[in-house]
């Protein structure tokens, strides 16, 4: 996977990452990762463009969602150490309360039901492009 970052000169501290590829096992770890250093440089809101992501396993669910906790100054648990990645997702996709700092552009479709079918898409706001999906933090 491939990701390109993107710091919004209008709008403080909102920084636009784009995906391109397939995250997966292989990567997630690596997305969570650079989420947290943008964290360190200073987003405070996150715009994932997901136009260009053609595949995302379960472990790029529990990327998306350490990202987001991330940007509310918590540390996600550790996905290596089992269910628990799994759970606070969960539990936050069950508060039905949209996440406050990240919003999605575009998914293609296969993400789009992988979303749609977990229930993030309800947790995370979708927006058609990037400007609506600024405008909306």
């Amino acid at each position: 996977m491939r990701t390109t970052v993107e710091n919004v000169a209008d709008a403080d501290g909102v920084t636009v990452l784009a995906l391109e590829g397939e995250l997966d096992a292989s990567n997630y770890q690596d997305l969570i990762a650079q989420v947290r250093d943008l964290v360190v440089r200073g987003t405070r809101r996150l715009v994932l463009d997901l136009r260009d992501l053609s595949y995302m396993a379960s472990s790029g669910l529990v990327a998306l969602h350490s990202a987001a906790l991330l940007l509310r100054g918590i540390e996600p648990p550790d996905p290596e150490a089992g269910w628990g990645a799994f759970h606070s997702l969960g539990l936050d996709v069950s508060s039905g309360a949209p996440d406050p700092n990240v919003r999605l552009v575009a998914p293609q479709p296969a993400v789009d039901r992988v979303l749609d079918r977990t229930g993030l898409k309800g947790f995370f706001p979708v927006h058609p492009d990037r400007a609506a999906a600024i405008a909306s933090l």
